[in-house]
């Protein structure tokens, strides 16, 4: 008996690696052993893969069946690697040819009758081995929308074992069970979930226009926002309409957003879209849902589905001090390093924070609060949640205040599509000027540069502030941000002191 030999990939978070599956038939004992750091998922292969050849008819060796994952000294995990190992069992019993995996890549999870089921992190996997110069991958048919995506390989659907034993040189009895609809419907969905996010517009939130202004800021800039007010002001209808003032995002911000997505198995749902994503967790999200975890390899959490686009915490006193904590880290460096027992995990999240609360746990806690019920420890134990560190990352803080009026403005609400025009324009002034640095955005420039190009005379409102103890130090800086961001939106090169006067009056419009 000679070694079967075939090709797949490995998955750590984003961090991906090609794995070579070696399949040995040799006198023995029946007994069939998967070695090389398997999890649960994938030991439990060998019955998948051994009933699966046996729904083709082929003969399982009635001898010792050993396969090996190399490298050896990382974890594989999933069920995505069934195909390799029965591609290279049926190598090694001489049933297909080996030129036909020499170069390809077999991906896929096995059903107990054959067929092939879809897997998660396509778009990653062939992205590698497209770098890796692997010109050919077969994979489940339900997974071919998203493999069309990579160029410079050659996607090969497979519906069913004895399908791939036939296009490989071999011979099968199969039979697929044609009331079993795989195909992805992502097209469709995709559809929709566009078509949803396009039906969300500025224009029908009535009144709010300091909001309204002071969102356009934070989209030109990319700045975190924390909105503040009683019940039913229109803050999380505010929220919900950022991703529609941003930017759209560009080829490389898609594919990554994409290749998350395609982890998460939400590709299909999604597809490959300009329009940045937007993330509304629960406030009773733990911090694994929020950061990321679980057992094994830890799984993206909300800030990583977010990365290049909006996190949305609605009622975020109400989340609790560890989850809020959780962000500290990726808010500063755009990323999240998740440490488990088989590994550590480095996922993005670069993500525009947007954050909404009440004035005090029963809501009412504004203007006079003459119908508040809380007490004084209550109130400040509900905003203690909201730690100093947190806030004081948060750029912009503005009041939400009641609407007094239904009656129409007379002159019509800006629409989104106007308002991003301007953000457009601001963001690419601010692209152009922090060319050298490669930041794209104000809120990413250092405070070293900040501080080295801000005019004095524009420096003295935050020199003030400091004195006071109104600002800290990394308040400055987000403070001259602003002040830029600010400038870019009235097409001047440089902020003045108006401007830094105002990027300090957002930072400290919270009601205390």
């Amino acid at each position: 008996m000679r070694i079967g030999s075939a090709l797949s990939v490995g998955l750590i978070g984003l961090k991906t690696f090609l794995i070579q599956v070696q399949a040995f038939i040799s006198p023995g004992l029946p007994y069939f052993s998967i070695i090389g750091l398997p999890d649960t998922s994938l030991s439990e292969a060998r019955e998948r893969v051994k009933s699966a050849c046996k729904a083709c008819s082929f003969a399982w060796p009635d001898t010792r069946v050993t396969v090996n994952m190399s490298p050896a000294s990382l974890p594989k995990r999933g069920s995505m690697h069934d195909m390799a190992i029965a591609a290279a069992v049926l190598e090694a019993a001489h049933v297909i040819d080996a030129d036909a995996t020499s170069n390809a890549l077999a991906l896929g999870e096995l059903n107990l009758d054959g067929t092939v089921l879809p897997v998660t992190g396509m778009l990653p996997i062939l992205m590698h081995a497209r770098s890796q110069g692997i010109a050919r991958a077969y994979v489940p048919e339900a997974n071919m929308d998203e493999a069309r995506l990579v160029p410079g390989i050659e996607p090969v659907p497979i519906r069913h074992l004895g399908e791939f034993m036939e296009r490989c040189g071999g011979k099968a009895s199969w039979n697929l069970d044609t009331s079993i609809d795989l195909r992805s419907t992502g097209d469709d969905a995709q559809s929709t979930e566009t078509q949803h996010l396009e039906r969300l517009d500025m224009s029908q939130v009535i009144g709010q226009s300091d909001t309204k202004w002071a969102l356009e800021v934070a989209a030109a800039g990319g700045h975190h926002i924390l909105m503040t007010g009683p019940p039913g002001t229109g803050k999380t209808m505010l929220a919900s309409r950022l991703p529609g003032i941003l930017p759209p995002l560009d080829e490389r911000e898609q594919l990554e957003v994409a290749q998350i997505r395609s982890i998460c198995g939400t590709l299909p749902e999604f597809g490959i879209s300009d329009i940045p994503p937007f993330e509304a967790p629960h406030h009773t999200a733990s911090v694994a849902s929020l950061a990321g975890g679980g057992s094994g390899i830890a799984q993206p959490g909300a800030i990583t589905r977010a990365h290049n686009g909006v996190l949305f915490l609605d009622e975020a006193p109400e989340f609790s001090p560890r989850a809020l904590q959780s962000l500290r880290e990726p808010l500063e460096t755009g990323f999240v390093s998740l440490s488990r027992a088989r590994g550590t995990t480095l996922y993005p999240a670069r993500f525009q924070l947007a954050m909404a609360a009440n004035p005090c746990p029963c809501g009412h806690g504004w203007g006079r609060a003459e119908n508040c019920t809380c007490k004084p420890q209550e109130r400040m134990r509900y905003w203690n949640r909201l730690s100093g560190p947190i806030l004081d990352r948060i750029d912009i803080q503005v009041d939400v205040p009641p609407v007094t009026s239904l009656d129409t403005p007379s002159e019509p609400p800006e629409s989104s599509a106007q308002i991003r025009k301007r953000v457009v324009a601001a963001r690419a002034a601010a692209c152009e000027r922090f060319a050298e640095q490669g930041w794209c955005c104000n809120a990413q420039a250092s405070g070293e540069w900040l501080r080295a190009h801000t005019p004095p005379a524009a420096r003295r409102c935050v020199d003030e502030a400091l004195r006071e103890e109104r600002l800290s130090l990394r308040g400055a800086d987000r403070a001259l941000r602003l002040a830029w961001t600010l400038a870019d939106l009235e097409g001047k090169t440089i902020p003045d002191a108006d401007d830094t006067a105002a990027g300090i009056m957002l930072r400290t419009r919270l009601r205390q």
